[in-house]
């Protein structure tokens, strides 16, 4: 069940009424259901993997809290247990296709596996949540005692499928305080609701049918072409998965229940490492303390430090998707980091430097720098091929000509696009780049703010109308599901 779908739209306010209708006691059971029945609208099957986990980190979340000699070996059976079904589901293609890989030069055969895995909807986001759960416990937190109130913390719908990834620690007391809802916290929760619908369906679709046309023949554009290319993408993951969030947190608020915010402002970061604690934040801090810091974090020499940086973003490259064009996104993302890291070193031994950047146009110029290497590393996360990935940054980075123009030969390029067109959504594209642009602040900005929480009664009405104005005449005739479903 999608959020942006018809299906989604009569399920929830379905789920509300049966909620704030029903005795205090009760309503965690519906929640439940209702979670369990919308993960169960995609493949039912599947409920009996959720339901496996949850009852397996469940128990062995107190065998890790009241065991005392086996404590570490109890914890290490639970992160087995949810790192072996994720690579299970996720990657045991991967492992057979890289095996084939490295036995071809030997002369050996390729193996395939002889049954078809389906990949889970959610499985990456409830897999880390379990596991921060159990390394909790380890490392001295309550266990959860209530059981409908641990497998509502992990399959809880709104957050259920991409995430924001949530602390049990935050989570639970929301649980266990009674369930209150204003007038006010439900005008920001359906504000919020149709605030992710306007940047998922208006703004991220739209572009879709764009960054498709560039990605998939990138030997039909010049290089200046392919730049646009990679800003629409940046702009369309931005909005999908930031579009979701909010429909994630404004659905929450309808229960009372309120989950973190995953994006502030990314793409106004001035350095890499400001990116990182900006965009999927929740991500970021479940590799910095759940993967980071155990390897060692910062606390070791610098070469071990660098060493803890590039493996934390290559395996997150890797959670992303079992393929290698991910991996290479994360090495890239781990080696930017370290690569910051020096320059930061330098920086701060060079006075003329520093002072430099502290500058108006120093900040605006570090921003901008920023934001294209973050562009290049979108490359390779939206290319389905490292190879296509290196034909389009290699045209890119020397602002090549396409083939047709070299050859003297004008290019026809409408038939990648057959539903809309191309001629002229191109420069519309390129002239809505600012605009989209000044979207991202001022939407981020209302996240950031809790604007739409101090906006009146009367001014959210009017905008919620406006909003469900536009994305009923604007929105494409076919709306693909959101990016961050696939992981």
């Amino acid at each position: 069940m999608l959020f942006n779908t018809l299906q989604y739209a009569l399920f929830l306010p379905i789920v509300f009424a049966l909620f704030w209708i029903s005795p205090q006691k009760w309503r965690v059971w519906i929640l439940l259901s209702a979670s369990y029945l919308f993960y169960m609208t995609w493949k039912p099957v599947f409920i009996l993997l959720i339901l496996g986990l949850t009852l397996g980190n469940y128990y062995l979340g107190f065998a890790v809290h009241n065991s005392e000699k086996f404590k570490k070996r109890w914890l290490t059976l639970a992160i087995v247990l949810n790192l072996g079904t994720l690579a299970y589901f996720k990657y045991a293609y991967f492992l057979c296709e890289t095996a084939n890989q490295c036995l071809l030069p030997f002369g050996l055969g390729p193996t395939s596996l002889p049954f078809k895995i389906i990949l889970p909807l959610g499985i990456s986001f409830f897999v880390f949540e379990f596991i921060h759960y159990v390394v909790d416990v380890y490392r001295g937190h309550q266990p959860i005692k209530s059981f409908p109130a641990f497998a509502l913390f992990a399959s809880f719908f709104p957050t259920q499928i991409a995430g924001p990834i949530k602390r049990f620690q935050d989570f639970i007391p929301q649980f266990l305080a009674p369930a209150k809802l204003s007038i006010k916290q439900f005008d920001t929760a359906i504000s919020l609701i149709l605030l992710g619908l306007f940047k998922k369906v208006l703004i991220a679709d739209n572009l879709s049918f764009f960054v498709q046309g560039g990605f998939s023949q990138p030997q039909l554009f010049s290089g200046l072409d392919l730049w646009i290319f990679a800003y629409a993408f940046a702009f369309q993951i931005y909005f999908d998965f930031s579009g979701y969030t909010d429909i994630a947190r404004g659905s929450a608020n309808l229960f009372g229940y309120k989950v973190p915010i995953n994006f502030n402002l990314p793409y106004l970061a001035n350095n890499i490492s400001d990116f990182w604690r900006r965009w999927h934040i929740s991500l970021s801090t479940w590799l910095r303390d759940y993967l980071f810091i155990p390897l060692g974090g910062s606390r070791l020499s610098k070469l071990l430090n660098y060493r803890n940086l590039i493996i934390t973003m290559t395996l997150g490259g890797l959670w992303h998707g079992a393929a290698m064009h991910y991996l290479i996104w994360g090495l890239y993302q781990g080696i930017l980091l370290v690569a910051h890291k020096e320059f930061q070193t330098f920086k701060e031994s060079q006075a003329w430097l520093k002072k430099a950047f502290e500058t108006k146009m120093g900040q605006v110029a570090s921003i901008v720098l920023t934001f294209h290497v973050v562009c290049i590393g979108w490359v390779f996360f939206r290319a389905e091929t490292n190879a296509l990935a290196i034909q389009m940054l290699s045209k890119m980075l020397t602002l090549a000509p396409t083939i047709e123009q070299v050859a003297g030969q004008t290019r026809d390029v409408t038939m990648l696009l057959p539903t809309i067109n191309y001629p002229l959504i191109y420069p519309s594209v390129f002239l809505l780049l600012p605009v989209l642009a000044l979207a991202h602040i001022a939407m981020g900005y209302i996240n950031k703010t809790d604007l739409i929480e101090r906006t009146p009664k009367f001014a959210k009405i009017a905008w919620c109308c406006a909003m469900i104005f536009v994305v009923l005449v604007f929105s494409p005739d076919k709306s693909p599901r959101f990016i961050y479903f696939q992981f």
